[in-house]
C-alpha cells in the first residue's frame, strides 16, 4: 500500500487540525482528566475526519479503509495520546460493524450522528474478569417482547462518562461461548439525562489521562430489539472482524513515535556532557537509528494488513502481530528516550514522560501483548483450538 497525494493531503489536515484544535488544550485536558468530546468531535465531524471510511449515505466519505489508516496516523501525532485514543474508538472501534451490517434504521439513527460528530460512542466488551479473553463474558441480554432487558457490567470503557451510546457485547442466548453473543447499540443518555439503570462511575488511570474512561453498570436495561447489530449470536464474529480496524488503528497511531525520536534527537544535540553534545555519542545514535529502523519495519507491516483488508482477506494474524509489535515498541521508543533525556526526560511536563505512561497502554488494551502471541500462534498451526 503506497499513500497518494489524496492520502497526503488527508494527513496534512488531520495534523493541521491536530495542531490547532488539539495540542493547544492537551495540558489542561490531562490535569482534567477529560477532554470535551462533543465539542472537539463536532469539529471534526463537520470536516469529515469522523466517516471517512463510511458509506456516504449516511454522511461519511465513502473511501477504502487506507485513508481511514492514514487518519489514524496524523491522530498519532497529538500530544496527548488519550484524545487520538478516543477519536479511534469514535471512528475504527466502536462503528465498523454498525457500518457493514446494521440496519438503515439503526445507522440512521446512531451511525449517522457519529460520524456528524453530533453523537460520541463508546464500545463495550470488556469486563472485569473478561478483558482479553471476550468468549468469557457474562453481561447478558435476555428477550422479553419486542425489547433486550440487559443486566451485567463492562469495564475499561473509553469516553465512558460522555458517551451517548455503546456498542455491546452480551450473551443473548445459552449456546456456545462463539455462538451466544450479539452486538446491540445501547442509549446511555436520553434527553440529556442518563438512561435509567446505567450506572457509570469513573476510572483513574496510570496513563491516557485526557480520556475518561469508565466502568459502566446496566440493571434491567430496556433497548428495542431492533437495536441489535445483524443476525442474533453473531456478535463474537462481527467483533473480532471489528477488532481487525482497531488494532490496526491503533498500531497506525503509533507510527508518531518518529516524532518522539526526532524530538530526542534535537535535545541531545543542545545537549553537552563532558564538553560534547551527548548526541555525539556513537551508542545513542546507533539506538536511536536502531529505533527508527524497528518503527519503519512496523510501517511496512502495517500497510501490508490494510491493503491485504481492503483486498477482503483474513488480516486477523498481520493486525495481531501489528497490533504486538506497536505496543512493544511504542514503549519501547518512550523508555529510550527518557532515558537519554536524564532528568529532563523524568521531568512531569516532558513529551517523553507522557508518552511513556500513555504507550505503556498499547501492549495490554484490545487484547494483551499474550492474547496476541496466542492468535499468532494458532494461525501458525501451533496449537490446537477448540471452540
Amino acid at each position: 500500500m503506497l499513500y497518494t497525494p489524496e492520502h497526503l493531503e488527508l494527513i496534512s489536515s488531520i495534523r493541521r487540525f491536530v495542531t490547532n484544535e488539539i495540542d493547544p488544550f492537551v495540558d489542561e485536558w490531562e490535569a482534567a482528566e477529560i477532554f470535551p468530546a462533543h465539542e472537539l468531535f463536532k469539529k471534526m465531524g463537520q470536516l469529515g475526519f469522523l466517516g471517512i471510511s463510511k458509506p456516504e449515505a449516511f454522511g461519511g466519505l465513502g473511501l477504502d479503509f487506507s485513508y481511514a489508516l492514514a487518519a489514524a496516523e496524523a491522530i498519532g501525532y497529538a500530544r496527548a495520546q488519550g484524545v487520538s485514543m478516543a477519536i479511534g474508538v469514535q471512528t475504527n472501534m466502536a462503528t465498523p460493524a454498525l457500518a457493514a451490517f446494521g440496519s438503515d434504521e439503526l445507522r440512521r439513527e446512531f451511525l449517522a450522528p457519529a460520524i456528524s460528530g453530533d453523537m460520541v460512542c463508546s464500545i463495550g466488551v470488556s469486563e472485569q474478569g473478561a478483558g482479553s479473553d471476550v468468549s468469557s463474558i457474562k453481561t447478558t441480554a435476555r428477550r422479553d417482547g419486542d425489547d433486550y432487558v440487559i443486566n451485567g457490567s463492562k469495564m475499561w470503557i473509553t469516553n465512558g462518562t460522555q458517551a451517548d451510546w455503546i456498542c455491546l457485547l452480551a450473551n443473548t442466548s445459552d449456546g456456545t461461548p462463539h455462538k451466544n453473543k450479539s452486538l446491540i447499540i445501547v442509549p446511555l443518555k436520553h434527553e440529556g439525562k442518563r438512561v435509567k439503570g446505567v450506572e457509570i462511575q469513573k476510572i483513574k488511570k496510570f496513563g491516557m489521562w485526557s480520556s475518561d474512561t469508565a466502568q459502566i453498570f446496566f440493571d434491567d436495561v430496556r433497548v428495542p430489539i431492533r437495536h441489535r447489530i445483524g443476525e442474533e449470536g453473531m456478535g463474537f464474529i462481527y467483533q473480532m472482524k471489528q477488532f481487525q480496524e482497531e488494532r490496526l488503528d491503533g498500531a497506525a497511531r503509533r507510527l508518531a513515535c518518529g516524532e518522539l525520536i526526532e524530538d530526542t534527537a534535537d535535545y541531545l544535540r543542545q545537549r553537552i556532557a563532558f564538553n560534547r553534545p551527548l548526541l555525539d555519542n556513537q551508542y545513542i545514535q546507533y539506538k536511536l537509528a536502531e529505533l527508527k529502523t524497528e518503527l519503519e519495519s512496523l510501517r511496512s507491516l502495517i500497510y501490508r494488513a490494510a491493503q491485504a483488508y481492503i483486498q477482503g482477506e483474513d488480516v486477523i494474524e498481520l493486525a495481531s502481530m501489528a497490533k504486538l509489535k506497536a505496543g512493544r515498541l511504542g514503549r519501547e521508543i518512550a523508555d529510550w528516550c527518557m532515558q537519554f533525556q536524564g532528568g529532563m526526560g523524568y521531568t512531569w511536563e516532558n513529551r517523553s514522560s507522557r508518552a511513556y505512561r500513555d504507550y505503556r497502554l498499547g501492549s495490554i488494551g484490545g487484547g494483551a501483548d499474550e492474547v496476541m502471541l496466542m492468535v499468532i500462534a494458532r494461525k501458525m498451526g501451533l496449537m490446537d483450538f477448540k471452540s
